[in-house]
């Protein structure tokens, strides 16, 4: 998407009502991107569509939402000693609370202003984009993704993705894409490696509900409702919400990856 300037709100309420109109239930689109797709894995370079055109940043693939580490649609609440390396915006909500004293900021607060609302309508255009990249490979129904070992490409889950405990390990340069039909869930004591050249960068959580952080994660998740982290829960990379809060509970920091 060309990244032209939005000057006022009631512009990015046009885009973002007709985009929401266009693509109805995300999580339907998400899983309409698993239902064609190969049960085995694929090289990512076989890939068709839009997946090639971000291998470089999430500066380009998430355009204007990329200056975010906290991106919500009603409210960015953070409590007790939680901080943030990146901007914090809302749109088209106002609400952002607790920063400084309570959490501290590494950028700027922008409550429904053009960059809260430029950054809402590029992450839901990146949503939009990158769920229509067919899937590499389909799980099945809540998948435990604690122990594996994956490689750039695309990969699908009909209904929810988890790690209760244990080590998601991601191996290899290249763009990673998660397609969760509802919840992305993690838990204490879970964690994710990368290895031999994978970014936090170019890893992307699309979440077609909401999405709760109890340990750390790493990538950008672009939820279609929310996302919460538990205390003490780290996030590098970003949290964008396209349609209700982001909310830090504790001692959480979020760090915008580039």
């Amino acid at each position: 998407m060309q990244a032209g300037k939005i000057t006022t709100r009631s512009s990015h309420a046009f885009y973002r009502t007709g985009f929401i109109a266009a693509f109805g239930a995300v999580s339907a689109l998400v899983l309409a991107g698993c239902a064609d797709s190969p049960t085995g894995p694929r090289s990512p370079a076989s890939s068709s569509g839009v997946l090639k055109s971000f291998n470089s940043s999430a500066a380009t693939t998430l355009g204007r939402a990329a200056r975010f580490a906290a991106l919500g649609a009603s409210t960015v609440t953070c409590t007790v000693g939680g901080s943030n390396n990146g901007d914090v915006g809302v749109s088209p909500g106002t609400s952002i609370t607790g920063f400084n004293p309570d959490c501290t900021l590494t950028g700027a607060l922008h409550s429904a202003d053009d960059a809260a609302a430029a950054g809402q309508a590029d992450a839901a255009h990146a949503y939009g984009a990158l769920s229509a990249e067919p899937c590499d490979q389909t799980f099945g129904a809540v998948q435990e993704l604690a122990g594996l070992t994956l490689h750039p490409g695309v990969y699908c889950f009909p209904t929810s993705a988890q790690i209760t405990g244990g080590t998601l390990t991601l191996s290899g340069a290249g763009p990673y894409v998660f397609k969760v039909g509802t919840t992305f869930i993690t838990f204490t004591g879970s964690s994710m490696v990368l290895s031999d050249g994978a970014s936090c960068d170019q890893v992307f959580w699309l979440v077609g509900s909401s999405s709760t952080l109890g340990g750390p994660v790493t990538g950008n998740i672009i939820a279609y409702t929310s996302i919460g982290l538990d205390p003490y829960a780290t996030l590098a990379g970003r949290a964008l919400a396209l349609n209700a809060a982001v909310t830090m509970s504790g001692s959480n920091v979020i760090s915008a990856c580039s």
